[in-house]
This record gives structure tokens, sequence and C-alpha cells, in this order.
């Protein structure tokens, strides 16, 4: 399908104008792998995102919002990665809006984190946007945000195999985000991504899967990534060993449930942790500083990672975000 023939197919998706069994034959008949078309990614994208509850982000913020994100269904079992470099980033002048769910392929999801840690995912759209206007930061509980999936993903469940749900999620940021650091489980979608993201008028993103299929920036490996800047994509290949991080195994990053994940977390942002969930942390904030134009290149970017930590910045943000969402 072309990008208007998906557009029109999803329409109908999405206002509930197929039953149960053409939903699943409609999904199951778009494969979710190196064939899968870039245009009915962008298109089912925009069709799923006009379909949330739009954030109600002021205008001034609508061109610096930025979100960190991956697909998950990577099966690693990582700690919360993402979240936790997405406080790091706000401590840092950003504004990240954060959108995600529970667990479903880990043990624990980022929302599960954050309710261990205190920040509130009951928040009504305009105390979540008035908690990104005064922190910096806010997170967007997906199922809150998208009341059309309720009926959308019994079918979906239903279905064994991955289908175009799995990596849609990062692509519909109710907050209409521009900037996106994306991580993505398999490196055949990561020109893709980055390109749906340019037909849907995202001006700065940065789409990686490392070579052990983690949907993040690896400090085990090599990880694969495309840039989008100025219109134009660059694929290009990120190696930590590069700018000083050491190699460390997979297991070193391995997580728990959102307790243990959100101790992971505090450690981190108390300088305790191991060096492995330290760097980690840092590569992927330093991916994201240069997203949100803050650093010039990685080095620049762990720089101002490291300062955010050692600092104590990323512990006092997440102070005041747990201290201003239970007030709203």
């Amino acid at each position: 399908m072309n990008y208007q023939e998906s557009l029109e197919m999803f329409e109908r998706l999405f206002e509930h104008q197929m039953n149960d069994e053409q939903m699943r034959e409609f999904l199951t008949g778009l494969k979710l792998d190196e064939s899968t078309n870039v245009e009915t990614i962008a298109a089912a994208a925009h069709v799923m995102r006009n379909h949330s509850i739009a954030l109600p982000v002021k205008e001034e913020l609508k061109d610096r919002i930025i979100d960190i994100v991956g697909t998950g269904g990577d099966k690693i079992g990582s700690f919360n990665i993402s979240s936790t470099v997405s406080l790091l980033v706000a401590s840092s002048g950003a504004y990240v809006a954060k959108h995600g769910s529970r667990s479903v392929t880990s043990k624990s999801g980022s929302a599960d984190m954050f309710e261990r840690l205190g920040v509130r995912l009951d928040l009504s759209k305009e105390n979540s946007a008035r908690l990104l206007e005064e922190t910096g930061f806010t997170f967007m509980f997906a199922q809150n945000y998208h009341p059309a999936m309720k009926f959308i993903m019994p079918v979906r469940k239903s279905i064994p195999d991955k289908t175009i749900f799995n990596i849609l999620g990062p692509l519909t940021n109710p907050a209409g985000v521009k900037k996106t650091l994306l991580g993505v489980f398999d490196k055949s979608f990561v020109p893709k991504l980055a390109e749906a993201l340019k037909i849907n008028q995202a001006t700065d993103a940065l789409v990686v899967s490392s070579r052990e299929r983690m949907d993040e920036i690896s400090i085990s490996d090599v990880t694969y990534a495309a840039k989008l800047k100025n219109g134009s994509i660059e694929e290009f290949v990120i190696d930590p060993q590069n700018y000083g991080i050491k190699r460390a195994p997979l297991a070193a990053i391995i997580g728990g449930d959102g307790d243990e994940n959100a101790k992971i977390l505090t450690d981190i942002f108390e300088n305790r942790a191991t060096d492995a969930q330290r760097d980690i942390v840092l590569i992927n904030a330093a991916a994201a500083f240069i997203v949100d134009a803050q650093a010039r290149d990685f080095q620049d970017g762990l720089e101002i990672a490291k300062d955010a930590l050692l600092s104590g910045n990323a512990k006092a943000k997440l102070k005041q975000i747990i201290e201003v969402s239970s007030k709203l």
C-alpha cells in the first residue's frame, strides 16, 4: 500500500469500521520485517496520533520538546534505560515529554518504574502539561491517551506474531514531539523509522538498534544509527569505545521489576551504580543531547551528561518532579 491507501485503511481501523475478523486479517497481512513499507508505517503513525488525546502544550514549547523512547520487544530485560536518560536530560534544560506504558516484554515498563519512584500516573492532560512546563519533564501513560486502542488491542493480543503496533508507540507521542531519540529491536527498521519520522514532520531524530538487537545504544557491541537533521538522513555506526566507554556484557545492564529498576535509577543518580549501569545511561543521554541540539557530538554530550550526574542535578530534578506531580 502507498501512503494514501494506508491512511484510508488505518482510518477505517481506528474509526472501528472493521469487525474483529477484518482487523485480524488486516494486521496479520502487514508483515513486520524487512519488507515493511515505510509509507505504511508513517501513515499508521499519523492516523494513530490523530486519534490520540493531545497534550495541551504551550505554543512556545512545541518545537522544544523531545521524547526518548524504545519500541520494546528486544527481550533483553535491561533496566529502564530510556526513562533514566529522560530524567537526566530534563535536568540539563531539555523539555522531555515521555510516552510509555506498563511492562509488555520485560518485568518493568516505564510506567511501573515511575510509579515506584513516586511520580503520579493519574494526572489529567492539563496537569501533565503543567508538570512539563514547571519541571521540564512529564510522563504520559499511553493507555490514557489512545482511547481507540481499547477495541484494537484485544485483537492485537490474539495475534501471536509481532504486528505494526510493535513499532508505532514511539511514533505517536501525544505531545506532538518533533525531536526523538528512538530505539528499535531490529536494525532493518532503523532507516525506515527515521524516514517515517521525516514524513510525519519530525525535525530532529536519532534512531538506533544495537548489533545484539537492543533498542538502545549498547555498551556491549556497536549500534546502528540513522540521524534525521535538516531534512536529510545519515546512517552510521556508534562504537562507545571511541568515546572512552569500556565494553561490558549485556548481563551488566539487566534490570528487574519496578522496584529494582527504581533502585538502579536512584543508584545512578546518587553515583553509587556500577560502571556499566552509569555508562549506558551516559552514552544514550549524549545521543539525546545531540538530538536536542545541546551537544555538537557524542564527546560533547558525554560531558554534559556526566556533569548532570556529578553535580547532583539529575537527583534534584527527580525530587522536583515527584514533589510537583504530587501537588497537581
